[in-house]
């Protein structure tokens, strides 16, 4: 039978046998060269930037003009046909539009911004657009 006494010499023995133990520290990366964020991949990683948009085709025609809110809603109005709504967001690094009601998201894959802030969005047909910030 183990008393208190027994028990309190073996605690104390086995916890100064612990502290003479070596501890071995994990060793720190250096940090890489490889590895460097820039402003567009911070800025991509963020998600898409509030803000309205006109938005072209290959042939330089408006399609479009998108108004994205700070919440992440987006408006969609189009040259001709309906205005959509709904959220934008990030999916596998792809800007998504996801409407309300039962049509399906739309990813686009965007490029690094310009200076002007236009950049353009290819669409998972490979069709690509042209999207300028739209002047305040």
């Amino acid at each position: 039978m183990l008393t208190f006494g027994r028990f309190l010499i073996l605690s104390t023995a086995t916890l100064a046998l612990a502290a003479c133990g070596k501890k071995e520290e994990a060793p720190v990366a250096a940090p890489s060269d490889a590895v460097v964020a820039t402003d567009a991949a911070v800025a991509a990683a963020a998600g898409p930037t509030p803000g309205v948009y006109e938005v072209s085709d290959a042939s330089g025609k408006k399609v479009s003009t998108v108004t994205i809110g700070p919440d992440g809603s987006y408006a969609q109005d189009p040259a001709s046909g309906m205005r959509m709504a709904g959220i934008v967001k990030m999916v596998d690094g792809k800007t998504c539009f996801d409407p309300s009601g039962k049509a399906e998201a739309e990813c686009y894959t965007d490029s690094a911004r310009a200076a002007d802030g236009s950049f353009t969005a290819t669409d998972a047909k490979g069709a690509v657009l042209t999207v300028h910030p739209k002047a305040k």
